[in-house]
């Protein structure tokens, strides 16, 4: 009996070791099918991802190209915005200048014809004052003084 339990228990053994062996070439076989599948899976996304880099790589070129040219630009755009605030100073005061100096020599001229005429006008008071006689010059002066 314990032969024939010892029998059974090996065969038991011995099939439990078939069906872990089974098994085992089970998963390794699942195994490498599933890294086959990875690489092919890693080769795919390579090929695909590097026109996607070659792209974004060329878009942040432009996108530099593009920063560079807008800065040129404002560069520019400043300059020129520079030199016509300047243009623009110096022409407003050459019309000043244009339009002062004549004014002021008009108003000296004014000013000399007010003089001109205050001094004819005195004369005249001088003139009228000597010929008139006292009495005349005292009704005027009484005149001058009567508010009413």
């Amino acid at each position: 009996m314990l032969t024939t339990t010892a029998e059974v228990l090996l065969g038991v053994i011995a099939v439990a070791v078939a069906i872990m062996s089974i098994v085992q070439v089970g998963a390794i076989v699942a195994g490498l099918r599933v890294a086959r599948r990875v690489d092919q899976l890693a080769s795919d996304m390579e090929t695909s991802v590097k026109p996607l880099l070659a792209n974004l790589t060329a878009m942040s070129a432009e996108a530099s190209r593009a920063a560079s040219l807008a800065a040129s630009q404002v560069e520019r755009f400043d300059q020129v915005f520079g030199e016509l605030a300047m243009r623009v100073d110096q022409t407003l005061k050459t019309a000043q200048g244009f339009i002062a100096g004549p004014a002021r020599e008009g108003m000296a001229l004014v000013a000399g014809v007010r003089a001109a005429m205050a001094a004819i006008k005195g004369m005249r008071e001088i003139t009228q004052r000597r010929t008139t006689p006292a009495s005349r010059r005292a009704e005027d002066e009484e005149e001058s003084l009567f508010i009413g």
